[in-house]
C-alpha cells in the first residue's frame, strides 16, 4: 500500500492552509497513495494558543471537518487530518483532535491528544494546557486498503511520541505521528525517537511534521519521515510544504516480526 506522508509550514489563514493541505493531498493522490497523513495543526498556526479557541469546531460541523470529508471523498483517500481545535464542554480549553476520514467522507475515527507539551528553556516556552484538554482515549482504526488487506492503524500526535507505553496499547501495524516539533527538540529527539517506536512495536510509523519558519515567528523542526518495521528510513523530506510517499508491504512487517517475535515475547 502506498502512503504520504505531507509537510506544511502553515501560516494564520485557515484559507491559504487549507489550499495548500489540498494542492499536497491531490499530489498524493496522483502519485497513488492510498493513505495520506497531514501534520499537526495543519490548518492553523495561530500567534498565540488561545487563538485556537475562536476556530475550535463543533463535532460534525465545520469548516475544517468538511475539507477533510470533502477532500476524503473527491480523491478517493483515507486521510489523517493531522490536528484541528475541537469544542469543548470548557470554553476556555479546546481538544486538539486528530479526524481520520474515510474514502468515502465518512470520519472513521477521532483521537484526542493524550499528553500535552509544555516546555522552558528560558528562551523558548511552551504550554499546551492553558488552551488545550487532554484526551484520555488511545485510538485505532482498520484500514482496508484496494488489495483487501486488513492494516491497524494507531493514532498519536506529537509529544505523544516521548510516551512508548501509548503505542504499546495501540498495537498497530502502522503507526501515525502528525507533529509540530519544535526546532529544538526536534534537532535533538525526533528521529531517534520515531526510529524507536518503529523497532520496539515492530511496525511503520508515518510522521507528518511542520517544517520550517510561520508567519507567526514559530520554527518547527520538520524532518517528515516514513520509518519501517526494522528502523530504515524509507522517505524523508528536510524542509518546506512537500511529501513523502513510500510503499508500505505488509509481507516486510509480517516477516520481522516472525524473525525477532519480540512482541510476543513481552513479559511485563
Amino acid at each position: 500500500m502506498k502512503v504520504a506522508a505531507i509537510q506544511m509550514v502553515s501560516e494564520i489563514s485557515v484559507d491559504r492552509n487549507l489550499a495548500q493541505a489540498h494542492r499536497l493531498l491531490d499530489q498524493a493522490a496522483a502519485a497513488g497513495a492510498e493513505l495520506a497523513v497531514l501534520p499537526e495543526y495543519f490548518c492553523f498556526m495561530g500567534r498565540s494558543d488561545r487563538d485556537k479557541l475562536l476556530l475550535a469546531e463543533t463535532p460534525g460541523l465545520g469548516t475544517v471537518q468538511d475539507f477533510l470529508s470533502d477532500t476524503a471523498r473527491e480523491l478517493g483517500l483515507w486521510i489523517v487530518g493531522g490536528t484541528l481545535p475541537m469544542a469543548t464542554d470548557d470554553p476556555e480549553h479546546a481538544a486538539n483532535a486528530c479526524m481520520v476520514y474515510d474514502p468515502k467522507g465518512k470520519v472513521a475515527a477521532r483521537y484526542d491528544k493524550i499528553h500535552l507539551f509544555r516546555y522552558d528553556n528560558g528562551r523558548e516556552r511552551y504550554d499546551e494546557a492553558a488552551a488545550l484538554i487532554a484526551g484520555e482515549q488511545p485510538t485505532a482504526f482498520t484500514l482496508k486498503d484496494r488489495s483487501g488487506k486488513d492494516w491497524r492503524v494507531g493514532l498519536s500526535v506529537c509529544y505523544d511520541l516521548r510516551f512508548p507505553e501509548l503505542y504499546r496499547q495501540l498495537a498497530a501495524d502502522i503507526l501515525v505521528v502528525p507533529s509540530a516539533f519544535t526546532y529544538t527538540t526536534g534537532q535533538a529527539h525526533w528521529e531517534v525517537l520515531l526510529r524507536a517506536r518503529a523497532i520496539e512495536n515492530q511496525a511503520f510509523v508515518i510522521a507528518s511534521a511542520q517544517g520550517g519558519l510561520h508567519e507567526n515567528g514559530r520554527h518547527t523542526w520538520g524532518q517528515t519521515l516514513v520509518v519501517d518495521p526494522w528502523g530504515a528510513i524509507l522517505g524523508q523530506h528536510a524542509v518546506g510544504a512537500g511529501l513523502v510517499v513510500c510503499e508500505l508491504d505488509l509481507a516486510r512487517l509480517q516477516s520481522v516480526r516472525q524473525q525477532l517475535p519480540a512482541l510476543q515475547h513481552r513479559r511485563l
